[in-house]
């Protein structure tokens, strides 16, 4: 997959306001609409400019993306990092796929940053929507956040800083960070959301707040790799423990634990300590 510059295609600097960069849209899409051009490549560019609008023009897709960094090259080979949107927070619509200038089919490159996960995230709260969030104002909103394996171990309270993007009334794009104290349920696991009654952050005074969903993801850690409730550890054995048999120390969250290796184990063989990973 290749990287796409939005800001090259769109000819803009990358803190181009929004009336500059709705013009610079409008005469390329007058340059380059199939119905009128006469460019070779007319509907290839017509697509990737309504993409790069699409995503430019909404605060929320803008700086979403901006979290990228500036060091990426048009047409270089991409893949997002695993974190690269925690501490966003965004609105049921910020991340709906919605996609119309330009028409078409969204690259692979958008759809790896604003396609079905983001879908998936900002559709799930849909059927739970009741009065409170259709009220003038009020509306759900969603972050994604990285927390440490012990923090679902153990269950804890954490600050979590959350970026919310808007357009201040030069038409500049802005972030405002705001701060929550939120409970770490015991054994909340990777996927599953923390929901904070009325703290969606409308940005309108006075208007009615929304609920937030905070969807959990882990760090990286040291010794272990995750895997829904299950902990794994990669153990280090002599080839004559592993030949012989021996009882061996195995770290777990808990504390060490002594686990038997069976005579004749080979290399990638599983065993279990039952009840030693993240608590239900």
């Amino acid at each position: 997959m290749k990287y796409k510059d939005y800001y090259q295609i769109m000819g803009v600097e990358r803190d181009v306001d929004a009336k500059t960069l709705k013009r610079a849209y409008q005469k390329l899409a007058r340059k380059y609409h199939p119905d009128v051009s006469k460019e070779t490549d007319a509907e290839t560019r017509f697509k990737e400019v309504g993409e790069a609008y699409e995503v430019l023009k909404d605060p929320e897709k803008r700086t979403a993306y901006d979290q990228l960094g500036a060091d990426w090259q048009q047409g270089q080979s991409f893949r997002p990092p695993p974190d690269w949107d925690a501490g966003f927070e965004f609105t049921d619509s910020g991340f709906d796929g919605g996609f119309s200038a330009g028409g078409g089919a969204h690259s692979d490159f958008f759809e790896s940053l604003f396609g079905q996960a983001f879908r998936g995230t900002a559709g799930q709260s849909g059927g739970r929507q009741g009065a409170q969030s259709q009220r003038q104002g009020a509306g759900d909103h969603h972050a994604r956040i990285q927390i440490e394996l012990e923090d679902s171990i153990n269950g804890t309270s954490r600050a979590i800083t959350l970026q919310v993007p808007f357009v201040d009334n030069k038409g500049q794009l802005q972030n405002r960070q705001r701060t929550l104290n939120v409970k770490i349920p015991k054994g909340i696991k990777p996927g599953q959301h923390i929901r904070l009654s009325g703290q969606a952050d409308s940005g309108i005074p006075n208007a009615p707040a929304g609920d937030l969903y905070l969807e959990v993801g882990f760090n990286p850690h040291a010794f272990y790799r995750v895997e829904g409730a299950d902990l794994f550890y990669d153990l280090p054995v002599a080839p004559w423990e592993a030949a012989l048999g021996k009882t061996i120390a195995v770290p777990t969250p808990a504390g060490p634990v002594n686990l038997k290796i069976p005579a004749g184990s080979k290399s990638g063989r599983q065993l279990a300590l039952r009840g030693r990973g993240i608590p239900g």
